[in-house]
């Protein structure tokens, strides 16, 4: 039983602490960099998307089935 107390505490400090930092600037920040990295990993693929389709073709029909 005093372990269950001993963690919800420990669970409501950190949350209280976690709540009082200021390091959401930094969380948004990281988000935003994660969001536009996402748009050019998708832009890149829809623009070479149809090369690398063909150039695997090419290689897989190039290969001879054994």
């Amino acid at each position: 039983m005093l372990s269950i107390v001993v963690a919800m505490q420990t669970f409501f400090l950190t949350t209280k602490d976690r709540l009082s930092r200021e390091n959401g600037a930094t969380a948004v920040e990281y988000g935003l960099l994660v969001g536009l990295i996402a748009v050019v990993i998708v832009v890149a693929l829809l623009l070479l998307g149809p090369k690398l389709a063909n150039l695997f073709t090419n290689v897989s029909n190039t290969i001879p089935e054994g």
